[in-house]
């Protein structure tokens, strides 16, 4: 791994406070995920199961971990299952985890090799009378792809066709929506990554300049830094591509006029950033550049007073909608006799502001949470307004990480420059 290594005191408070949760003679069962195949004998590069990872720290595949807090035997309360390295992986692919290492870097005492995991799991298994199993109970999860833990639901159910079976997802999802003050340093970590390749590019970006010349400039940066390096397909959208939500072909030249938007961020040990800046390519707003910018500006600011304990993300949405619609009326998008009439199932802001202004941010990019769950002490959001004008190539989309607080908010980006003067001095040194 290129990171530091976490204190594995992370994974045995995140282990402690899972089994808390589990019912009484209970086994929870968590696989890695899969190596995924790309074409002929190629793989995409191993993006290790959140959860997973939540619970271990351990990346490395073909491993898996089995809860049993009330098991007979201490040995059997917390076990790690590992690939075990032959002389073949280890030519081929280089040393696997030893026993001895995953123990110190997971804080589990008994790791094993996974030829030991059908006769365990069929043994222990036996003696527990619930038999809690992880899915993606993400709302927007892809259901393309059978995973490991889909997989071995239909095994463990044809071994075990009596037992009683748990969702893991809704227990899981509970404790990692609630960050830990150590995965907060990791998450500042990746925000001060981004902060340093933010402020890179803020002396590079020119006219003629290619998107992609943009992205490799980030590369560069956090990767020197120790990140794997995108938390996510970056977005580096000039003039009119910065009205296509998911824009990551970054393919075009910058145009002198044009304003640039960056949804870009670094990951660092598995935690990820959540950025979005838009500057002028030129290093100067234009006067309309100007007036949008600091319309979404106002709302970006306005966020700060709505997001705190208590509230519910459908309810902040509308309020951030109701400010959103003031300032596309100030700017002249909207017209005060049309909005008096409008459907307010199809407000008319959603065309300029078509998307939610806050999402979870952790191990995954939209993290993990229970459906309607309040916003508690602990919890990481994005808050990201934009507006997008598409007959005037012009979007502007402003993001920053946060963490809730007993008594407000903490933003993890406050040291990143976002106010227009701030950009242009900084384009112009």
């Amino acid at each position: 791994m290129k990171y530091a290594s976490i204190d594995p005191a992370l994974f045995v408070q995140n282990r402690s406070k899972l089994a808390a949760r589990l019912r009484r003679n209970s086994v929870a069962i968590v696989h890695a995920a899969d190596i995924m195949p790309r074409s002929a004998d190629g793989v995409l590069p191993f993006i290790q199961n959140a959860d997973l990872f939540y619970l271990t720290g351990v990346e490395q595949e073909d491993s898996m971990l089995m809860l049993f807090p009330d098991a007979v035997e201490e040995k059997h309360r917390e076990i790690l299952f590992l690939r075990e390295t032959t002389e073949h992986i280890r030519v081929w692919e280089g040393d696997k985890l030893t026993i001895e290492q995953a123990q110190k870097a997971t804080g589990v005492k008994t790791v094993l090799w996974n030829h030991e995991f059908p006769l365990l799991l069929r043994t222990l298994g036996m003696q527990a009378d619930t038999i809690y199993l992880p899915i993606n109970e993400h709302v927007r999860a892809s259901q393309y792809v059978e995973t490991a833990d889909l997989r071995f639901v239909k095994h463990c159910q044809s071994i075990f066709p009596l037992h009683h079976y748990e969702r893991l997802a809704p227990l899981i999802y509970e404790l990692r929506c609630i960050k830990s003050p150590l995965e907060i340093d990791l998450l500042q970590e990746a925000c001060d990554m981004t902060d340093a390749g933010f402020r890179r590019l803020l002396g590079y970006v020119r006219p003629g300049v290619w998107e992609y010349e943009i992205e490799a400039e980030l590369a560069h940066e956090w990767m020197r830094r120790r990140s794997r390096g995108f938390a996510y397909p970056p977005i580096i959208a000039s003039g009119v591509n910065a009205c296509v939500l998911h824009y990551v072909t970054n393919d075009h030249q910058c145009q002198d006029g044009d304003m640039l938007l960056l949804d870009v961020a670094a990951e660092y040990a598995n935690y990820n950033a959540d950025m979005t800046r838009t500057i002028p390519v030129n290093g100067r707003f234009t006067k309309r550049q100007r007036q949008v910018y600091d319309a979404v500006l106002h709302v970006f600011r306005a966020c700060y007073t709505l997001i705190k304990p208590g509230v519910q993300l459908r309810e902040y949405q509308k309020q951030v909608e109701a400010e959103m619609q003031e300032q596309l009326l100030m700017i002249g998008l909207l017209k005060p006799e049309d909005v008096a009439k409008q459907n307010p199932e199809k407000p008319l802001l959603k065309q300029y502001f078509p998307h939610g202004t806050s999402h979870h941010l952790g191990i995954d990019v939209h993290d993990v949470s229970p459906p309607n769950y309040a916003l508690r002490p602990g919890m990481v959001l994005t808050i990201e307004p934009g507006i997008y004008i598409r007959e005037e190539n012009l979007g502007v989309r402003l993001e920053n990480n946060i963490v809730i607080t007993e008594h407000g908010i903490t933003d993890l980006m406050a040291n990143i420059p976002i106010e227009a003067e701030q950009i242009e001095d900084l384009m112009n040194a």
